[in-house]
């Protein structure tokens, strides 16, 4: 995998960041004058959202969820601008698209919580033009569903003894083995599961049923990780949701927008129960919610890069 501080350094170059929009737009008629006006925005949408994330890593824990936000947002748009030459069409499409529950101060827990999904904004409007959502499958979505969709946190919950996410295959291979536990999580005979996640996967070669596991023979590795499929960016294994409660099967980026999202807004205005998380530890949700911080700051802007590296 190409580093994505490599991948962003070379678009804010404004030759290649032109280049790579005309190539962007060739279905557009006006590609070459599209690709010299947007190309300004671009780079800074590009050089903005790194930076954001930047200062996240040498920030305190208390403002990251709002550096890593909005670095993830202006990363979007740069993103959204390959997709889309006329955006932003209207200022309709400005806002978050997301809506956080009121909170009542007394008990509560960040894992119990939800966000509401509006249907326009920014969040409706990615998961239309990025990721053909239209519109999203949810209304809303609770913390703990995805807090569990991210693998990097799968060691956290397993010191609770629950195990969110199983590892049934590597990056680069074309197998994948998934346990007849798995099978059985999601209520599910084999050949219904293999048609339910058929659609995620590149074409499968072969389907053999071995040592109480089920093995799918793909035609080239996994590609695409817009859907259930997660990678862990150190180890690079695939994860899988072990059970029909945990199946998000929605690209990880969307995951943690969510989460920085109602992350963000507790850290501006919650200030006080924050503040109180971050001091004393003292809920059981604060390891993930550290732990989230940290790998957003990296995972974010890694599969942005990813998937704008396919237009190369």
């Amino acid at each position: 995998m190409i580093p994505y501080e490599e991948i962003y350094s070379f678009l804010t170059a404004e030759e290649n960041a032109q280049n790579y929009l005309e190539k962007s737009y060739q279905s557009q008629d006006d590609r070459k004058t599209k690709s010299y006006q947007n190309s300004s925005a671009f780079i800074h949408y590009i050089s903005n959202g790194s930076r954001f994330m930047e200062s996240s890593q040498r920030s305190s824990i208390l403002v990251q969820p709002v550096l890593s936000f909005y670095g993830m947002i202006h990363l979007l748009k740069g993103w959204l601008l390959t997709k889309r030459p006329d955006y932003p069409e209207t200022t309709a499409v400005l806002a978050h698209g997301l809506t956080a529950r009121k909170r009542k101060r007394k008990d509560y827990r960040f894992i119990e919580d939800e966000v509401k999904i509006q249907q326009q904004g920014l969040f409706p409007y990615v998961s239309r033009y990025l990721f053909s959502h239209h519109p999203f499958p949810l209304n809303r979505v609770s913390m703990q569903l995805l807090l569990r969709s991210i693998p990097e946190l799968n060691n956290i919950w397993s010191f609770y003894k629950e195990k969110p996410m199983i590892i049934v295959g590597e990056k680069e291979s074309k197998l994948l083995s998934f346990p007849d536990s798995v099978l059985d999580g999601f209520h599910l005979k084999e050949d219904t599961f293999v048609e339910r996640i058929r659609p995620f996967l590149p074409p499968i070669g072969d389907i053999q049923q071995k040592e109480g596991e089920l093995q799918l023979y793909l035609t080239e590795s996994v590609k695409d990780w817009h859907g259930p499929f997660r990678y862990h960016l150190h180890n690079e294994f695939i994860y899988f949701p072990a059970a029909r409660a945990d199946y998000f099967p929605y690209s990880e980026i969307l995951v943690h927008y969510l989460l920085l999202f109602n992350l963000s807004m507790i850290c501006r205005y919650e200030t006080e129960w924050w503040g109180e998380l971050i001091q004393m530890k003292a809920d059981r949700e604060y390891p993930l919610i550290q732990q989230f911080l940290k790998i957003t700051q990296q995972k974010t802007p890694a599969l942005i890069s990813q998937c704008l590296l396919q237009n190369f």
